[in-house]
């Protein structure tokens, strides 16, 4: 069940406090009257009105069009007995929320309809009051007949991107999938047979060394040959998986970042430097996945990228000029995990300062490269 301030629309650029003053001018507008009779009538349908407006927040089908059609009924009934229209904006913002299209054109219909023939009926009920309100009233309108199609619009937007991202994200888990069998019916055809006639032949020449030892060299030499057969294949079946190189994840951050319209540097000598294939790996992944936290979350007009390396270790560091985050809650979040643990598995760390932005700092050390140098 929906807390009780849900009844007031959700929209990034309308504050809380301006539907706060929607609530309280009505009464404003039943006081003026001076009479004790209609401040009643007027008091009890302000507070039916919100009563229905409530319990449209937690119904469903039927119900829910039925506490808007009460809605309607009682915008209908403050705008001829009060000249108060403004609470049909709640049930216009109320009405973009559908997700029902058929549901939601015939109550923007009806909506639209209701609220100009009452606002019509009431000049002839009382012209010097209309009048009085004619831009406040005309603002209303536009209120009713651009928010709910513009709300719905937005939400058709929001709900499109997330099937699409969820589609990419499937795709993606289908190529891994893919790439997963194509490897291991690759690694199946390479090595099983050959691993198969090395046992065999193993047990051969076990039995052959007492009754035939000539034999038994053969049958030797027979494994060490299919044994080293086996070990090219294999090394040009990892030749042929292609690694994720630094530069080529560059290029495609710059895209990213491109698309998202943020100003982006690359500083530092990371193009030239040469790692092993395990770490150059991970520091694309990081990358990536750092990039990919700064467009969805940081809300960032700015990017900057160092890549540098010195005589111990390789250092990735990006910044932003967001709105930051708390590390210390979010590090579970927004992919950090993932990365903490793929760097961990190479001896790596990351470091988030979140000050003025956000600046992400991933070590990974260069000891396997020192060994690889100096054997």
């Amino acid at each position: 069940m929906q807390s009780w301030y849900a009844i007031f629309p959700k929209n990034p650029w309308i504050s809380i406090y301006v539907w706060v003053v929607f609530c309280i001018m009505p009464f404003y507008f039943i006081i003026h009257t001076l009479s004790l009779l209609q401040i009643s009538i007027g008091t009890s349908l302000i507070l039916l009105y919100f009563l229905s407006h409530y319990f449209s927040f937690n119904s469903k089908s039927g119900l829910l069009y039925m506490w808007i059609s009460y809605e309607m009924v009682l915008n209908i009934a403050m705008t001829l007995m009060f000249g108060y229209v403004y609470l049909s904006l709640f049930t216009a913002f109320f009405i973009g929320n559908f997700r029902n299209p058929v549901g939601f054109y015939i109550m923007y219909g009806l909506h639209i309809g209701f609220t100009i023939i009452s606002i019509v009926a009431g000049y002839f009920i009382d012209i010097e009051l209309f009048l009085s309100q004619t831009p406040f009233i005309i603002i209303t309108v536009v209120g009713v007949v651009l928010l709910p199609f513009s709300l719905y619009s937005k939400n058709k937007r929001e709900k499109l991107q997330g099937q699409l991202e969820t589609a990419n994200e499937r795709i993606a888990e289908l190529i891994v999938h893919e790439e997963r069998q194509r490897i291991a019916r690759d690694l199946h055809d390479t090595l099983g047979q050959k691993l198969s006639m090395i046992g065999l032949k193993s047990d051969l020449a076990s039995r052959l060394v007492s009754k035939n030892p000539e034999a038994a060299i053969q049958e030797i030499k027979d494994i060490r040959h299919t044994a080293s057969i086996a070990l090219k294949e294999v090394r040009e079946l990892v030749a042929d998986m292609r690694a994720v190189q630094l530069k080529d994840e560059l290029t495609r951050v710059k895209q990213i970042l491109e698309a998202a319209e943020i100003e982006y540097e690359i500083v530092g000598n990371g193009l030239d430097i040469s790692l092993p294939v395990l770490v150059e790996n991970v520091l694309s992944m990081s990358l990536k996945e750092a990039v990919t936290n700064v467009v969805k979350h940081s809300e960032s007009s700015k990017c900057a990228i160092q890549i540098e390396k010195n005589d111990n270790e390789v250092i990735l560091t990006v910044c932003d000029n967001g709105k930051g985050f708390n590390a210390r809650l979010d590090i579970a979040g927004n992919g950090l995990k993932g990365m903490k643990e793929r760097l961990e598995f190479i001896n790596g760390s990351v470091q988030i300062e979140s000050k003025m932005g956000t600046k992400l700092i991933v070590s990974v050390p260069l000891t396997i490269t020192h060994q690889k140098g100096n054997g």
